[in-house]
């Protein structure tokens, strides 16, 4: 398995966003102070965070924190690109009884699927 490459997916995440009409913002500070890796926004609405986990030790707990970011930022959709086949555990309900829609998605295919996501918004 090779490592996520964080720089060149935040670049090509920017680039398409841009080509589709919306705003990436890389290292988007939350109201709260924290930080998610790339936020997907329209004009000022929060469509979709984004984190990138290169790292798989504390997995749970890193996707944890994840979900309470973006949930507490306002953002209705979370994506957490990771090359790690890992269980986040209870994480993912969590996550869905606080309405938020998680998804644990693989780095090798994410443009495409992102392209597709984005189109349809």
């Amino acid at each position: 398995m090779s490592p996520i490459k964080v720089k060149t997916i935040t670049r090509q995440i920017i680039a398409l966003a841009d080509e589709l009409g919306f705003k990436a913002v890389p290292e988007y500070r939350t109201p709260d102070g924290t930080r998610i890796d790339v936020a997907i926004l329209r004009g000022e609405e929060r469509l979709l965070a984004i984190e990138l986990e290169a790292s798989f030790k504390w997995f749970p707990q890193r996707v944890l924190y994840d979900v309470v970011k973006a949930h507490r930022a306002g953002f209705p959709e979370l994506w957490i690109i990771t090359p790690f086949k890992g269980s986040p555990g209870w994480v993912p309900k969590y996550a869905e009884e606080l309405g938020l829609e998680m998804e644990i998605k693989s780095d090798r295919a994410i443009i495409d699927e992102l392209k597709a996501r984005l189109a349809g918004l």
